[in-house]
């Protein structure tokens, strides 16, 4: 097996990597990214070195994660974590350049992180606040979303560098590739609508009207539906991408976040933060089963490899390790402090 040296902010360790895939959690305003053995459900170290993050993302055709951070430039300029790589010279210019070229103080950093290496390998300024992020397939962009200045940064991982700034829609939320990579989709709270993406040149193609604030989004594998977290009218929708359209809505409960589809097609899994519920929709049968989940369950991820579905609490600092078929509790991963976002799971 191979060993791996985790130098982070909070801990300094090192660890075997097992055969079952790892998964990353960043954990806010803890200022870290948790690495979760999935064959144990232990944390088995931690990458420091960022600033409030929520969003992470990662593609099995890139060998970096990139986090985005919700915490201003101008708020970290003071104190903020250098990485080990980079010179005082380049720190100083990266903080107070970049704020200055914005005049609301609202540009952020994404950072590239190298699991391996347990550290950030390069920083990225982007013009806004990072809720979340995502990986394009072939593992060449990363996309950044931005709900205070109502767009996404698209980042070349080639050139680490911003080369494109794309306006979706106020508000918008979260982001998802189709598997060919040909499209993208923004969820944009405001409006209630999707932003479909070119991305051969990066062009809003049309804007799809999906439901009452729109947020997290799960696609399925064949890339022919999305489902949509829709908050204010407490449904998940399911998304005909190839009419563009609604096919779909199930009614989930007070304002739904976490959403994840099953390989296979058969299962989502929706989780409902204000009304403490988890649901599990069989989209073959047209039923659904929900369980109480107390408190506020937040993130969702299921493992298809591993039949486990890992689910956030809001409210408390820990993950729940549920069996998908049965909806019960097997397992709960302490996270200590934090709270757990965006995952990434990575074989």
């Amino acid at each position: 097996m191979k060993k791996i040296i985790i130098v982070g902010m909070f801990c300094i360790g090192s660890f075997n990597v097992s055969a079952a895939p790892t998964m990353y959690v960043p954990s806010g305003n803890s200022n870290d990214v948790m690495i979760i053995d999935l064959s144990t459900d232990k944390i088995i170290g931690r990458i420091g070195e960022l600033e409030n993050p929520h969003g992470l993302a990662g593609s099995p055709n890139t060998e970096y994660l990139v986090a985005g951070s919700m915490k201003p430039m101008s708020q970290e300029s003071e104190g903020a974590v250098k990485p080990r790589d980079m010179s005082d010279k380049e720190h100083d210019s990266h903080h107070s350049g970049s704020s200055r070229n914005n005049k609301n103080n609202t540009s952020s950093f994404v950072s590239i992180v190298h699991p391996q290496h347990g550290h950030v390998m390069r920083r990225i300024a982007v013009n806004g606040l990072t809720h979340h992020t995502i990986v394009s397939p072939d593992g060449k962009h990363a996309i950044a979303v931005h709900p205070g200045v109502g767009g996404v940064s698209v980042i070349n991982l080639d050139e680490m560098k911003v080369v494109k700034e794309v306006q979706t829609g106020k508000w918008p939320n979260y982001a998802v590739f189709t598997p060919n990579g040909k499209r993208l989709y923004v969820s944009n709270a405001e409006p209630g609508t999707v932003s479909e993406i070119d991305t051969s040149d990066w062009s809003v193609i049309q804007q799809i009207s999906v439901g009452k604030k729109p947020e997290h989004m799960s696609m399925a594998k064949d890339g022919k539906k999305l489902y949509v977290a829709n908050v204010d009218d407490a449904t998940a929708a399911v998304i005909n991408l190839e009419k563009s359209e609604v096919d779909k809505r199930y009614s989930v409960g007070k304002k739904p976040h976490g959403i994840d589809v099953s390989v296979d097609g058969r299962w989502l899994f929706v989780s409902s933060k204000s009304g403490n519920k988890l649901h599990r929709i069989d989209l073959i049968e047209d039923e659904i089963v929900s369980v109480d989940l107390t408190p506020a369950p937040y993130h969702l991820e299921y493992v298809d490899k591993l039949k486990k579905l890992y689910v956030a609490s809001r409210k408390s600092p820990k993950i729940w390790v549920i069996n998908p078929s049965t909806l019960k509790i097997e397992n709960e991963i302490d996270i200590k402090q934090g709270v757990a976002h965006q995952m990434v799971v990575m074989d």
